[in-house]
C-alpha cells in the first residue's frame, strides 16, 4: 500500500519536476520577505521562565518583587585608573561621561555609586526606560553608551566599562549571533567537502544539499508563524539547533535518496524511472525516518522545563518542512539532471557490487556474531563508566557575559576593586499576615532563627541594615517619627533632631522591608558561598531553616531566593521530565519502527542500542568535559536532549539498514541478505553519520557556552558510534543471531533461510526487468 502510494508520488514529481521546482522557489522568496524572522520572534528568556508556576524559586520571585527594579533597565559604568588611584582629571571626566548619559534618550537614573576603597575606580548605576531583552532600544542604549567613551577627552590610563544586568545580556546575544553566523558557514562547507567525497561528482553534492538549504531558509518563517499563532516556544538556542538537525538531517535524507537513484541507474534503468524507482524504494525510509525525529521532537511539549518545550515542537516543524521537501524538490532536481548529476563518476550498468573495504569487514565479522556483539557491548559499557563520580551542573555563572565582552571585563574590575561585590548573597523571604511596623517582635525572632542555622556565616536585616544594630524599640521608634524608610531623601533634614548615623541605618532598612511592611528579606552569606552539587545539594535545607524561622516569627510564607536554589529546580524539573518523557519517546519509536519494518522483535533490540549508545555518549562527555576538561559535571540539559536526539536520529539508519536487510532476505539466505545489505547501505550510512555528526562538532566547536559544547559534542560522539559501531556490526551481528526471530510476526519470520531460493543479484534482476 505505502509502497503504491510513493510510487505514484515519484511519477508525479517526475511529470511535473519542473513546476516543483518553481513553487519551491516562490514559496521560500514570499515567506523570507513576507512573514517574520525566526529570530524577530525569540523571546529572551530569564532563568525564572525556565520553570513551572509551583516551583519553590517561582514563589520567592514573587515574594522577592517588592524588593526589585522591575520598571527600568539596569547597567553599571565603571571607571579605573591602570595605576594608582584617580587623579582630578580623571574624576572630571567621570563627571563628563555622566552627564551625556544623563542627556541621553530613555536614560531616567544616572546615579553616582562609590569610589573603590584604593581609589582606583568608579562606578555609577544606569536606569533606562528600554526593554531589558537586549534588543531594540536597549542594544541602541548600550551602544550608545560606549561610544561616548572616547568623547570625554579622560587622561591616558583611565579606562571605561559598561556592564550590569542590560549590558551583559546585549554582549551575550551579539556572542550567540556571531556563534549562530560561524555555525552555519562551517556547517555548509563541512557538508559540501563530505558529499563531494561521497559522490565523487560534481553536481550531486548541490542538489543534495539544496533542498535541507531550502527547508532551513523557508523553517525559520514557518516556525515564527506557529510562535505568533500558536503559541509555541522558541529560544535563541532553537535557532542554533536548527541549523545542525535540518542541515544535518536533511542531508541524510537526500543521501538515501540520490544513493538509491545513482543504485538505479547502474541497474539499467532510465534517469527519470530510476527517481520514480528509488522515492518508491526509499520514500517509506525518508519519511519514517522523518517521522520518527518528529515524534520524539513533539513529545517535549508536555515537559515542565522550558528549553524542552523551546525545543521539541520548534524542531519538530523544521524536520516537517525537510521532510516535504526530500519528497518532491529533491526528486524533482535529479530527475531534471539525470545522469549529468553524476558526472564525472559513471553510471551506466555495472556487475553486481564487489566485497571491498567495508563489506570485507562486516562479512568477516558476522561469521561470528557472537564475538563481535560480546566486544561491542564491553565498549559501550566501557565508555558508559566514564559518568562514575560525576554530577549535572546547573546553568553556570549567568552574572557574567560572553569571554572578552566589554561587561565581561566590566565585572572583573568591579570584582578586583570591589571585593564585597563578590560576595554571592542569599535571600531569605518572609511575609507576614500584616505590616511588621505593627507588629515588630517577629523581626527580632525570625534574625535570631536564621542566626542559629550552621550554614549561616552573616545574616544581615532590618535590625542591623548596615552595620548599625537597631534594637526593635528604636525601629518602631524611628518609624513612628520619619515614616516609610523607603521614600527617605539621601541627606536628612536638618530639623528632624536624628543623628546622621541613626537617619541612615534606618533610612537602610528600606532594602529589607518592604513599602507595604509585610515582606522581609533578610540577606545571608553562607559559609559554602560556591555553586558546587555539595552547595545545590544543601539547598532542601536551607529551605527547611528558612520555614522554621518563618512559622517561629508567625510568617504565612516564606522562600529562599538565590541562584543556588533556582539551580536546585531546575536539576529536579529536569530530572522529573527525563524520568517521565524517555519512556514516551523510547514507546513512540518502537511503535513507528514496527511498524516500518513489519516486526514486533526487532524494534526491542533496536531501541535498547540506541539506549545503550546513548549512555556510551554521556559517558564520553563526562570524561572529555569533565574528568578531562575539569567542568563542574555534565550540563543537565546534556542527558535529556542527548536521549531525545540519539533516539531519534539513530533511528533514520536503523530504518535504512533493516529496511534494506529485510527487502535482500526477500530472495537470499540470512546472511548473505545482510552482507548484501550492507554493502549496499554501507557507503550511504557512513556518508549520512559523517555529515549529521560533522554538522554536530560544528556546534560543539563554535558555540558560545559550555552547555552548547557539551550537547554538540554529545550528540557527534553518539552518532558516530552509532554509524561506525551500533547499525553496521552490532545490530547485524544480533540480525544474524536471531534468525527468522527477527521478523516476528511477518510472513518472513516463517521463511529460516530461503534455502531453495537462488539468490538474484540487483543487476540480473534489471537486466530481465530494466522498466
Amino acid at each position: 500500500m505505502m509502497d503504491q502510494a510513493f510510487a505514484a508520488l515519484g511519477r508525479f514529481v517526475v511529470r511535473f519536476r519542473y513546476l516543483v521546482v518553481l513553487v519551491w522557489i516562490a514559496v521560500t522568496i514570499v515567506s523570507l520577505v513576507a512573514f517574520p524572522s525566526l529570530g524577530s520572534v525569540i523571546k529572551n528568556m530569564t532563568i525564572s521562565d525556565y520553570l513551572p508556576p509551583g516551583a519553590p524559586s517561582i514563589e520567592a520571585v514573587h515574594l522577592a518583587l517588592p524588593f526589585q527594579n522591575t520598571q527600568y533597565a539596569s547597567s553599571i559604568i565603571v571607571a579605573a585608573r591602570e595605576n594608582g588611584a584617580m587623579t582630578p582629571p580623571d574624576q572630571a571626566a567621570i563627571d563628563r561621561l555622566e552627564q551625556l548619559v544623563r542627556d541621553m534618550p530613555h536614560v531616567k537614573v544616572v546615579r553616582d555609586l562609590s569610589l573603590s576603597a584604593d581609589g582606583a575606580a568608579r562606578q555609577a548605576e544606569v536606569q533606562a526606560d528600554v526593554p531589558s531583552t537586549g534588543t531594540g532600544a536597549g542594544a541602541a542604549l548600550v551602544s550608545d553608551i560606549r561610544s561616548v567613551f572616547g568623547q570625554v577627552n579622560a587622561p591616558a590610563g583611565l579606562n571605561f566599562h559598561l556592564t550590569g544586568d542590560l549590558a551583559t545580556t546585549v554582549d551575550t546575544l551579539d556572542a550567540q549571533q556571531a556563534s549562530q553566523n560561524a555555525a552555519q558557514r562551517l556547517t555548509y562547507l563541512l557538508i559540501i567537502v563530505l558529499l563531494f567525497l561521497a559522490f565523487r561528482a560534481l553536481l550531486a553534492p548541490l542538489l543534495t544539499l539544496i533542498p535541507a538549504a531550502m527547508a532551513l531558509a523557508l523553517s525559520g518563517p514557518v516556525i515564527a508563524g506557529a510562535v505568533t499563532r500558536f503559541g509555541v516556544q522558541a529560544s535563541s538556542i532553537t535557532e542554533v539547533v536548527l541549523i545542525a538537525l535540518v542541515l544535518g538531517a536533511g542531508t541524510d535524507y537526500g543521501l538515501f535518496l540520490t544513493y538509491r537513484v545513482r543504485e538505479e541507474l547502474r541497474r539499467g534503468f532510465e534517469p527519470k524511472a530510476a527517481v520514480a524507482r528509488a522515492l518508491e524504494s526509499v520514500g517509506e525510509t525518508i519519511t519514517f525516518s522523518a517521522l520518527t525525529v518528529i515524534a520524539a521532537l513533539s513529545t517535549l511539549v508536555i515537559a515542565q522545563f522550558a528549553s524542552y518545550q523551546s525545543l521539541g515542537p520548534a524542531l519538530a516543524i523544521g524536520i516537517a518542512v525537510m521532510l516535504v521537501a526530500g519528497l518532491t524538490l529533491l526528486p524533482a532536481l535529479l530527475a531534471i539532471f539525470g545522469r549529468v548529476a553524476f558526472w564525472p563518476t559513471s553510471t551506466s550498468p555495472r556487475a553486481d557490487v564487489s566485497a571491498r573495504g567495508w563489506g570485507r569487514l562486516t562479512a568477516g565479522l558476522i561469521r561470528r556474531p557472537a564475538i563481535t556483539l560480546g566486544l561491542g557491548v564491553v565498549l559501550f559499557v566501557g565508555l558508559a563508566i566514564g559518568l562514575v563520580g560525576t554530577s549535572l551542573s546547573g546553568f553556570g555563572d549567568q552574572t557574567s557575559g560572553p569571554a572578552g565582552a566589554d561587561s565581561t571585563v566590566g565585572t572583573t574590575v568591579i570584582d578586583a576593586h570591589y571585593p564585597a561585590s563578590g560576595q554571592v548573597l542569599t535571600a531569605i523571604l518572609l511575609r507576614f499576615p500584616q505590616s511588621v511596623w505593627a507588629k515588630p517582635e517577629g523581626l527580632s525572632t525570625a534574625e535570631r532563627e536564621l542566626g542559629d542555622v550552621s550554614a549561616m556565616r552573616t545574616v544581615l536585616g532590618p535590625l542591623n541594615p548596615n552595620g548599625v544594630p537597631v534594637t526593635v524599640a528604636q525601629l518602631t521608634q524611628l518609624h513612628d517619627q520619619l515614616g516609610d524608610p523607603q521614600a527617605l531623601p539621601a541627606v536628612p533634614p536638618s530639623d528632624i533632631g536624628i543623628s546622621a548615623r541613626e537617619y541612615n541605618a534606618f533610612r537602610a532598612t528600606g532594602q529589607y522591608i518592604s513599602a507595604d511592611g509585610n515582606t522581609v528579606r533578610f540577606l545571608a552569606i553562607l559559609k559554602d558561598n560556591s555553586s558546587d552539587p555539595a552547595a545545590i545539594d544543601a539547598i532542601p535545607s536551607l529551605r527547611t531553616a528558612a520555614n522554621d524561622a518563618a512559622r517561629a516569627a508567625g510568617a504565612s510564607q516564606n522562600a529562599v531566593f538565590s541562584r543556588n536554589a533556582f539551580t536546585y529546580d531546575i536539576l529536579h524539573t529536569s530530572e522529573s521530565d527525563l524520568s517521565h518523557i524517555i519512556p514516551i519517546v523510547a514507546a513512540l519509536i518502537a511503535l513507528l519502527l514496527s511498524v516500518v519494518l513489519r516486526s514486533l522483535i526487532a524494534p526491542l533490540y533496536l531501541v535498547a542500542s540506541v539506549v545503550l549508545s546513548y549512555l556510551a555518549a554521556w559517558g564520553l562527555v563526562a570524561i572529555v568535559f569533565v574528568h578531562l576538561g575539569g567542568s563542574d559535571g555534565v550540563n543537565f540539559i546534556v542527558p535529556f536532549v542527548l536521549f531525545v536526539f540519539l533516539m531519534a536520529l539513530g533511528s533514520d539508519y536503523n530504518i535504512l539498514v533493516m529496511r534494506r536487510i529485510r527487502e535482500e532476505a526477500e530472495r537470499a539466505p540470512l546472511r548473505e541478505a545482510v552482507r548484501e545489505a550492507l554493502m549496499r547501505t554501507s557507503g550511504t550510512v557512513t556518508a549520512a553519520g559523517m555529515i549529521l555528526a560533522g554538522t554536530f562538532a560544528v556546534l560543539a566547536v563554535t558555540a558560545a557556552n559550555e552547555q552548547s559544547r557539551q550537547f554538540g559534542f554529545g550528540v557527534a560522539a553518539g552518532i558516530l558510534m552509532d554509524t561506525f559501531l551500533i547499525r553496521t556490526l552490532l545490530i547485524p551481528a544480533l540480525v544474524v543471531l536471531l534468525g527468522r526471530w527477527n521478523w516476528r510476526p511477518s510472513r518472513l519470520s516463517q521463511r529460516a533461510s530461503l534455502p531453495d531460493i537462488p539468490h538474484v543479484s540487483a543487476d540480473q534482476e534489471s537486466s530481465t526487468n530494466p522498466h
